[in-house]
């Protein structure tokens, strides 16, 4: 391997999950075994909790983009900002199952938003979807039953367009707030419910101050691991390819990990005060037909949704 002797690489990946999460031993494994296949050449120190900033993830994200760290992992819809396609990973009631989203995103449809990345200066990995789960609304005063028992709660959501349209849609007051300032915003009584996967829910403690989970798989979520382009083109092609090897491994591991745990959670959860119910969720997709996917369609741009619809079938209304 003769062109590993041309250079060093080092950096940091950053990503926004605690040290003990279904994230962080992953990717210390992942850049660990890309070390050692590089002889050392490829360092990459794994950040959990962004190294401890309390940056916003946009803010994050254009520090990936000037160089100064080199990896992230992050959701998709976080980086509607910059290219809107990334939202529909976010789409509400579009994937029913796990291997759903990775056919999707394993596949043409991820091919499209890599694609989109590159003028930005970002590189989107091929297999480095990592999993997190489909989303549930947790409560710290009530149960969901149906989509009415929603009107007017304050929830938490993720920076990005699609959950705040979402949830204005279905009569709530979302309100948008780092992920790192979600426990003590419960606490304190400024939001009454959050919506995330049982592994969110876990890693973040946030049994401690919530009671109710209602049960919606109203969406998934995980995190792509993108990286900064010029970083990425700097390397040769066998050092780029122990790298994508190693993604494809270790996210293939962490989503088959991630899995098992969300379906264990509920009864660990229940065993710690949680209580559980399943929420009628034709009265949520109700909410959403129409106008809601039209709107979407439009933003996503018609190339993009018509290869959602080769897969899951026609969703809006035209």
């Amino acid at each position: 391997m003769s062109t590993l002797a041309k250079g060093r690489w080092r950096g940091y990946q950053y990503h926004y999950q605690p040290e003990k999460s279904h994230v962080h031993p992953f990717l210390v494994d992942l850049w660990k075994a890309v070390e050692v296949e590089t002889d050392g050449l490829v360092h990459i120190e794994v950040c959990a909790n962004n190294g401890g900033l309390k940056h916003s993830h946009l803010e994050i994200v254009q520090e990936l983009i000037e160089g100064k760290i080199q990896f992230y992992a992050l959701m998709g819809s976080i980086l509607g900002p910059i290219a809107p396609v990334m939202n529909i990973q976010s789409l509400p009631f579009i994937f029913s199952t796990n291997d759903d989203v990775y056919s999707a995103m394993d596949g043409e449809i991820g091919e499209y938003l890599k694609q989109e990345l590159l003028p930005h200066g970002i590189y989107l990995f091929p297999y480095g979807l990592m999993e997190n789960g489909f989303r549930h609304i947790v409560c710290s005063d009530k149960p969901i039953y149906k989509v009415s028992d929603l009107a007017g709660v304050s929830i938490r959501i993720p920076e990005g367009k699609v959950f705040e349209d979402t949830f204005n849609a279905l009569g709530a007051k979302p309100v948008p707030l780092f992920v790192l300032e979600l426990y003590e915003a419960l606490k304190t009584g400024k939001v009454t419910a959050q919506e995330n996967p049982l592994a969110i829910l876990d890693s973040l403690k946030l049994h401690e101050v919530t009671t109710y989970v209602s049960k919606t798989a109203h969406m998934w979520s995980g995190f792509n691991l993108i990286g900064n382009l010029s970083f990425w083109d700097s390397m040769p092609q066998d050092i780029q390819d122990i790298v994508q090897k190693n993604i494809t491994h270790h996210v293939a591991k962490q989503r088959q990990y991630t899995i098992a745990l969300n379906a264990q959670l509920e009864q660990d959860l229940i065993s710690q005060g949680m209580i559980f119910n399943q929420a009628d969720t034709q009265t949520f997709r109700d909410c959403l037909k129409g106008d809601f996917y039209l709107a979407w369609k439009k933003q996503l741009g018609s190339k993009l949704w018509g290869l959602l619809e080769q897969r899951f079938g026609k969703l809006a209304n035209d």
